[in-house]
């Protein structure tokens, strides 16, 4: 009846482990194995109508197609303010090639120059971008009136477009023409080194009276995961708010699409941002200026977040300013911490935050000494050896103890085999008289679990392994090993590890001790080098404790060979 029961539970959880598997694939954009659905395609599409935030009318952005033809009018602007030709405005610091369009003054490409592209490593990453494939850009504008939007031909102002050797400061102005009483005057500024850009509003009322004009901020992106995003790994891409009310929310692009999103919509701190793996954008605005929060489906397959900030009351021939910062970059923590509060979390540790980023921090230190992130992976793993190595210690003297009754547990079950219910009050008297613990060895090791799995995210976010490299044929921790060769290793450490162990008394459950370090090891040959690294020291360093412990209890350490007849 036992065995029955085992057999039965044995298949619920495979077939737990098919369903959870074919979760996964949708989750990641790919479709059911059993009920699959027609996939959405990212379709171009005319000119939205203007969209709406609040009660004013926020003017949506173009698919790509539309844009290729020109500038859409936007409702009530003049047709001759249309004439003035479209220019793209390239610009260049030390870290960034940008793209400006004199259509709005919006940035519509940002080439990271000290990244390089995952699946082209001679190419710089791109993370902003306007194309046929492509759309991410980040706009501003006016609202509350037939007022200058991003879909207003400005001037850009002369200037000089690269950021030269000595100078720390670069300035691309763009002016808007006379409409229903205002002026718009955008300054980019840029800075050496930095990836948060300021951008200056000026808002001039050229009319006879006086206006109260909104600021809108917002980031268009299509809802396609990143250009060579693995499908092994989950990582999240879609829009955010914060506020220290509600701090961090992050929304699913097809809760947006549902009317599902659930975020804060008025605050006077806090920020918007796309975030995608490694990198994110994010708008933000001073502490205590009044803003609403928007998202919304712009277009097919075309999704903003942004922000509505009134800008008061503009008397006649008066002049209002707002300055906002775009940050566009990597996910570095540090970086992300001096911003503004609470923009380190969109490199997203999930529940495990307060596990995570002491993890990170300790990570950290340790490259500033070593200079290389492989060992550093190797150090903190050795680290957090020592750290958990009495409970360890405890665990594996439990499972010594374990393999020394093992032989009378065999011969007991094989005297008993037609006996259940005795073989299973004679297996508690031999663990009772020889003061064994069956959990003995699990109860230290599961309260280590959350650390590892804290860690596994730390490596799986952290920007910092994106091409960086280790030893010899490991170029980029953060791709797969291109020759197998710590996959294989690890493969082989987890089943010395299974032969180590105590065989189970139950001969399915011994199968199964087999086979499942196989069924997971075939995922780890598509996991990140680094993740793989972090897996493989660990083993091997549980091996070794396991070994120095049964050596001392004076229980010689033995293979405990699968038997599958």
């Amino acid at each position: 009846m036992n065995d029955i029961r085992r057999t039965i539970l044995w298949v619920i959880f495979g077939f737990s482990m098919v369903l959870l598997w074919d979760k996964w694939q949708m989750h990641n954009g790919k479709q059911a194995t059993f009920f699959p659905t027609p996939a959405s395609t990212a379709a171009s599409a005319p000119a939205a109508a203007p969209v709406q935030a609040g009660n004013a009318a926020v003017p949506s952005a173009n698919a790509p197609a539309a844009l290729a033809q020109g500038a859409a009018a936007v409702p009530g602007q003049p047709a001759a303010a249309l004439q003035t030709p479209r220019e793209r405005i390239e610009v260049t610091t030390d870290i960034y090639r940008l793209g400006f369009d004199t259509e709005g003054g919006s940035l519509t490409e940002a080439e990271l120059l000290q990244h390089a592209d995952m699946a082209d490593k001679s190419k710089n990453f791109l993370l902003f971008d306007e194309s046929a494939q492509r759309v991410y850009v980040a706009q501003t504008g006016l609202i509350g009136g037939n007022y200058p939007t991003h879909k207003t031909a400005m001037v850009a102002v002369p200037g000089p477009r690269t950021l030269q050797p000595g100078e720390n400061e670069l300035r691309i102005r763009f002016e808007s023409p006379d409409l229903g009483g205002l002026k718009l005057v955008k300054t980019w500024t840029l800075q050496r080194g930095a990836y948060d850009i300021a951008v200056k509003h000026e808002v001039v009322n050229t009319g006879s009276a006086a206006v109260s004009p909104q600021l809108y901020l917002q980031l268009v992106r299509d809802g396609n995961k990143p250009p060579g995003e693995s499908s092994f790994y989950s990582t999240f891409t879609g829009p955010a708010v914060y506020t220290n009310d509600k701090k961090y929310q992050k929304v699913e692009f097809k809760d947006i699409e549902s009317g599902k999103a659930d975020f804060a919509k008025e605050s006077s701190n806090g920020y918007v941002a796309m975030v995608q793996h490694y990198f994110a954008s994010a708008w933000l605005l001073p502490e205590g200026e009044q803003r609403e929060m928007f998202m919304r489906k712009v277009d097919t397959n075309l999704y903003s977040v942004g922000m509505i900030t009134p800008l008061g009351t503009i008397e006649p021939g008066a002049t209002k300013s707002l300055e906002a910062r775009l940050f566009a970059g990597p996910q570095i923590e540090k970086t992300l911490e001096s911003l503004t509060p609470g923009l380190e979390l969109v490199k997203d540790y999930g529940w495990l935050t307060i596990l995570a980023k002491p993890l990170y921090w300790l990570l950290d230190k340790i490259h500033s000494f070593l200079g290389n992130w492989g060992w550093s992976i190797v150090g903190l793993v050795l680290l957090l050896k020592i750290m958990f190595y009495w409970l360890n210690a405890k665990a594996y003297a439990s499972m010594a103890k374990m393999k020394a009754v093992n032989p009378k547990i065999m011969e007991m079950r094989e005297r008993l085999k037609d006996k259940p219910q005795q073989m299973q009050q004679e297996m508690m008297r031999i663990y009772r008289e020889e003061k064994v613990n069956p959990m003995g060895g699990c109860f230290p090791i599961m309260i280590q679990i959350p650390v590892f799995i804290a860690l596994y995210w730390v490596l799986l976010s952290s920007v910092e392994m994106r091409n960086a490299p280790w030893i010899g044929w490991i170029h980029d921790l953060s791709t797969p090993d291109p020759f197998f060769i710590l996959p294989l290793l690890m493969t082989l450490s987890s089943l010395l590890q299974t032969a180590l162990n105590p065989a189970p008394p139950d001969p399915m459950q011994a199968k199964m001790m087999w086979i499942m370090p196989l069924i997971f090891s075939v995922m780890f040959f598509f996991f990140p080098a680094g993740l793989v690294l972090y897996w493989l020291t660990n083993n091997i360093l549980s091996i070794a404790q396991q070994w120095l412990i049964n050596t001392r209890m004076g229980v010689p350490p033995q293979f405990n060979l699968p038997k599958f007849k």
